[in-house]
């Protein structure tokens, strides 16, 4: 019985310290509300077609991790690309999203770290 009760707080231990790393992006996330409400917006909006992950391509969209605030203000508003960037992929099928417009300082925050 001893030997079981070791096990079971040995492993109850090893559990406890891995879900208290602070390397997670969810861990990121938390401490900057910035990130997080970026994040949230990008849930919502984004990744239909872009990856869950922003730092992979997507069914449609490219990977967004360290998009410019330029770059992704441009996409988001208009769907054009700033003076001199050259586009992942080729297609033109992003829809715009002028209701976003006051969240494009969060969605970079997030998409930039």
């Amino acid at each position: 019985m001893k030997r079981s009760t070791k096990l079971v707080t040995l492993l109850l231990g090893i559990y406890l310290l891995a879900s208290c790393s602070n390397d997670s992006d969810d861990a990121k996330s938390a401490r900057n509300p910035d990130v997080e409400r970026g994040r949230a917006v990008f849930v919502a909006n984004c990744i239909a077609c872009h990856n869950n992950d922003p730092s992979r391509d997507g069914p449609i969209g490219p990977a967004l991790k360290g998009s410019s605030r330029e770059l992704v203000e441009t996409r988001v508003l208009s769907t054009s690309y700033p003076p001199n960037y050259k586009p992942k992929r080729p297609t033109k099928v992003m829809p715009q999203f002028p209701f976003l417009k006051d969240e494009i300082p969060y969605l970079a925050a997030y998409l930039s770290q």
